[in-house]
Parts: structure tokens; C-alpha cells; sequence
């Protein structure tokens, strides 16, 4: 039977479409989820309850097994994709990125990725990925329940920095808001570590304003495009905020929240699209951006 939640075909041309007009080779989705089969029935129960975290209702579409995830990603034509495994509470963060280490070195298109959280272990773990070549890492301030500048995590602020391995942070107060989410702890840690690389998932939806303009300040933050710019997510969108990604061009990532959408993946890219910012924009959204910041041949 098929699931009343996903179409029974899957519009892979139009997809395709949205980057072959503009001559790229394909994608880069620098917001994508994989995660340990048991760590992603927890999240998408979570999402299925549509509770405190989620706030409304939140249909997942591509709930296929794994290895057909990766092949519907292949044929949209994603070259590169994270996995961005996030902790939610001290000692995960070990298995997790044991976990994420064997699932990229198994998926060619699979980016590296870390995560962290708050622990007196932190520092060490994250000082061994980095040097490992682990490339990129993942935090989520909602979830996890801390502000980007506890002080456990001075030490892993410090490799980062050094390093200039990216981290992309969930920081903004969508969908729900907590005490520890907004821009506040963001602001006082990239005045403390100003070089750091830092991507802000969901554009910091709904403080898209105030994460672009930490974007405009610190040359190294970056902004990601993950259901910020849906119809479904996408009330904060106003015209200051388009004008703040026109004038980011060069650090607004493609990030599309997969597989977690309530909606075909190809939406995201014609809402891009409709945002009337340009081929040129679009370009370097879709692949040029990502590719500078993971080191992608061809950047």
C-alpha cells in the first residue's frame, strides 16, 4: 500500500531542472539527515507527535529505507550531502559520530560529520575529529538545550577556530522557541571567536534579520536555506530579509532539512527561485558556496 503521505511518483525532472538550466553540475545540500536507525525513529516520533518541539503538524514524506533515500538524492543529482548527526544530552555524542564516521567513509557523496555537546569531554573528541579530517559539525540549541557559549565548550570553540572546520548550528528560535535559542549566545561567542565558520541553519528562522546581520559582520558565518524559504516555513521571509541574502550572496548555502520535509524536495528550490534574486545568485547557492566552504573540486 502506498503511504498517503508521499507521491507515487517523485517529480526527479523537475528537480533536476532547477540546477541543469543553469549549467551547474549538480547540488550541494549542506542540510541534510542521516542519523543510527534508533536515534531517527526517535526524531521522527517527535515530528509524528507534532509536540512541544514542533509546534504544528509535520507530515515526514521520504521515510524510505536508507539506501533508497541515497538513490532518490543521486537521482536529483546531489553531489555532496551532510549527515549532521546533533546530540541531545551527554554521552551520545561518541556513538553518534562513531556511527556518522562509517556512514561517510560507505556513501562517496556523504559530507563528514561531527557533533558535540556540552561535556567535560568535548574538547578532546573534537580536537581527535578535526584532526581526522572529520568536515563539518552539527549543534542544535534546541534540542540540546545549552547556549552556544557554555563554558565547556571553550575548548572546542578554540580547534574550530584554528581549524576553520564549519559548524552548523540550529540556533534560531523556529519552529519552536526556547529559552537557549535565538542570536543572543551566537553574538557573544563569535565576539569572543570572530573566525570562527559557522553555518546558521534555516537561515536562523524566524531572526532571519538578526543572523544576517551577524552574517554581515563576521565574514566566516554563513546562512543555509533549509525550509526558511518553504511555503510551509516561510512567513519571516519579507523583503528585508531577501535583500540581506542578495547582499550575502557569497555565503547563503542550499540546505534543504532532507528527509524531514513535509513536502517534494523540488519546492524548496522553485521557492529560491521565486525569491527573483538571479541565475548568478542561484548559482552560487546551489553549488559554488558549498563547494567553497567543504573544499569541493570545481569551487
Amino acid at each position: 500500500m502506498t503511504d498517503p503521505q508521499v507521491e507515487p511518483v517523485e517529480p526527479v525532472e523537475r528537480t533536476r531542472a532547477a540546477w541543469e538550466r543553469l549549467g551547474l553540475p549538480g547540488l550541494i545540500d549542506v542540510h541534510a539527515h542521516f542519523h543510527p536507525p534508533a536515534i531517527e525513529r526517535a526524531v521522527w516520533r517527535v515530528f509524528d507527535q507534532a509536540g512541544p518541539l514542533i509546534g504544528r503538524e509535520w507530515p515526514i514524506r521520504y521515510r524510505q529505507p536508507v539506501a533508497e533515500r541515497i538513490a532518490l538524492l543521486r537521482s536529483f543529482g546531489v553531489r555532496r550531502f551532510t549527515t549532521l548527526p546533533y546530540a541531545h544530552k551527554p554521552g551520545v555524542a561518541g556513538f553518534l559520530n562513531d556511527w556518522s564516521r562509517d556512514f561517510a567513509a560507505s556513501v562517496p557523496e556523504a559530507v563528514w560529520s561531527g557533533t558535540f555537546y556540552p561535556e567535560p569531554e568535548a574538547g578532546a573528541y573534537v580536537a581527535g575529529l578535526v584532526a581526522d579530517g572529520v568536515e563539518i559539525f552539527k549543534v542544535h540549541q534546541q534540542v540540546g538545550g545549552f547556549h552556544l557559549d557554555d563554558p565547556l565548550l571553550t575548548p572546542v570553540w578554540g580547534t574550530l577556530a584554528d581549524a576553520g572546520t564549519p559548524v552548523l548550528v540550529h540556533a534560531g528560535s523556529g519552529p519552536v522557541g526556547t529559552e537557549f535559542t535565538g542570536p543572543a549566545s551566537m553574538s557573544r561567542l563569535l565576539a569572543s571567536y570572530p573566525r570562527l565558520t559557522v553555518v546558521v541553519a534555516h537561515l536562523g528562522a524566524p531572526e532571519c534579520l538578526d543572523f544576517a546581520r551577524l552574517a554581515a559582520r563576521y565574514d566566516r558565518v554563513h546562512l543555509d536555506t533549509s525550509m526558511a524559504v518553504s511555503p510551509f516555513f516561510g512567513d519571516h521571509l519579507g523583503p528585508e530579509v531577501v535583500a540581506a541574502l542578495a547582499d550575502l550572496q557569497p555565503r547563503v548555502l542550499w540546505g534543504s532539512d532532507f528527509p524531514t520535509l513535509p513536502f517534494p524536495y523540488v519546492d524548496q528550490l522553485d521557492a529560491l527561485a521565486a525569491l527573483g534574486l538571479g541565475d548568478d545568485w542561484l548559482r552560487d547557492v546551489l553549488w559554488h558556496n558549498g563547494a567553497a566552504l567543504l573544499g569541493v573540486e570545481g569551487a
